[in-house]
């Protein structure tokens, strides 16, 4: 590959400038609504170039693009709004990973056409033999043509809707394992917690605890102050741990008892 001339560069520069002095405001308000009404998940559209297009092409578009629409340049209330989409679009498309996830979708949907239109072609008769005379010319016709481009375009937004909504799915399903463990993990900590300030609580008293057994155990079973007891008679029968006080003579049980 030759290398750029600088002077060729500087002659594209100036008509460029030229070109863009000369575009009216309305062409640059419908340049702003053109980018603003693109498919949100393909860069390509916001550019305006097809799938195949390379890196050099897609800096030289958006340059072309990014003047056109630059809110020193253009009047437009959302012009600032379409140059982001514009730039973001460009840096996608710059991106190794991100290009490569994109133009895989674009042949993903390309053999889906594909195996429709040869189901299509078993049905129709003519087109089929058409097909098998021309040796394969006949569908790189078709796929050059402005309705296969059409039709993949289609194609590429339905598969990339299919692909985001399927990673939004699994965010969610992420954010919501993630919520939570999150939980679990704050109400783990809540009973820890509640076990340390109740330990700390128990450890808190246990000298009050230790010394009410103290003086229990010196304490013994000690009579309550003021109360008095009748003392135990000792009896030699050891099954006995006491005897009945004996009865004084005279008591008025003995007296009724002699009178019967």
């Amino acid at each position: 590959m030759g290398e750029s001339n600088p002077a060729t560069n500087i002659e594209d520069d100036l008509l460029l400038k030229t070109f863009f002095a000369e575009v009216s405001e309305v062409e640059r308000d419908n340049e702003v609504l053109r980018i603003l009404s693109c498919f949100k998940l393909n860069p390509f559209e916001h550019l305006n170039l097809s799938f195949d297009s390379s890196i050099d092409e897609v800096k030289k578009q958006y340059r072309k693009i990014s003047l056109m629409v630059h809110p020193d340049k253009c009047k437009h209330p959302q012009a600032k709004e379409a140059f982001g989409a514009l730039a973001k679009a460009q840096q996608l498309l710059l991106d190794p990973n991100e290009r490569d996830y994109l133009l895989s979708q674009v042949t993903s949907a390309k053999e889906e056409l594909r195996v429709k239109r040869k189901k299509h072609l078993k049905k129709d008769t003519a087109s089929k033999m058409k097909s098998l005379v021309d040796e394969g010319k006949y569908d790189k016709q078709y796929e050059q043509s402005e309705e296969f481009k059409q039709e993949l375009k289609l194609k590429v937004r339905e598969l990339l809707t299919e692909k985001e909504w399927r990673r939004r799915k699994m965010q969610m399903r992420i954010s919501e394992e993630e919520g939570r463990l999150k939980k679990d993990e704050e109400e783990q900590k809540e009973i820890w917690k509640r076990k340390r300030e109740h330990e700390e609580e128990w450890e808190g008293t246990r000298e009050k605890r230790v010394s009410s057994w103290r003086d229990f155990m010196k304490g013994g079973k000690k009579n309550k102050k003021g109360e008095i007891r009748p003392p135990k008679l000792k009896t030699e029968d050891p099954n006995k741990s006491y005897v009945q006080r004996p009865v004084k003579r005279g008591s008025c049980h003995e007296r009724h008892l002699c009178g019967m």
